[in-house]
């Protein structure tokens, strides 16, 4: 629950960021982290389309350069977009010049008011710069769809144990996590839908 879940103290560290929304409002935040990737954003972009779902991604800049169709696809299909720099940079290891620069540079492709540091870290400097520009969204639940220790049926069960009220859940439109994807994004929207959730995106 540590990862799946934040404890109430690392919300604390970035008391600014989004971390959960409404609990009042029984709706929910899909996010998307990582893409686009050719082979996986045009498959989530389907099932999304299936249960007439929409998202927000928060795409890596590279990502978006290497593969501007799939970005395209995103925008046209009416998600909503969010940076997550331009070569998804952890903030521990980079001094505040270079971590602006690399949001900066992604967000000349992006062009977007969103932002979510790879890994949920970032130093303090960092963090006060990109709240004077951005949103800072986080999670309430990660699935560790990214987990090679998990498989799809363990990522459902996180999203079936830790979902609730204004709950921000992320997957992750990546390689890595396309074989969880295939099992747990589906049965996860689903079982959202039947429990009565509705989906939102920032606004």
């Amino acid at each position: 629950m540590f990862i799946e879940q934040p404890a109430r103290y690392l919300r604390w560290l970035y008391p600014h960021a989004l971390w959960r929304m409404n609990p009042a409002e029984r709706a929910v935040y899909l996010t998307f982290d990582d893409g686009p990737i050719p082979e996986v954003t045009p498959w989530v972009l389907d099932v999304l389309d299936r249960y007439a779902v929409k998202a927000t991604f928060f795409m890596v800049g590279e990502n978006v350069r290497k593969h501007p169709a799939v970005f395209d696809e995103v925008r046209a299909r009416g998600h909503r977009l969010g940076n997550h720099t331009f070569n998804h940079i952890g903030g521990l290891r980079h001094g505040i010049r270079s971590y602006v620069y690399n949001v900066d540079k992604a967000n000349a492709l992006l062009h977007t008011d969103l932002f979510r540091p790879p890994h949920g870290w970032m130093k303090w400097s960092q963090y006060a710069y990109v709240t004077h520009r951005y949103r800072v969204v986080m999670w309430d639940l990660v699935t560790r769809d990214y987990s090679r220790r998990l498989n799809g049926r363990d990522v459902l069960l996180n999203v079936r144990r830790y979902a609730r009220p204004g709950s921000i859940i992320t997957f992750h439109d990546s390689l890595r996590s396309l074989d969880k994807l295939l099992y747990a994004l589906p049965r996860s929207i689903e079982w959202l839908q039947a429990q009565g959730y509705a989906f939102r995106v920032f606004d």
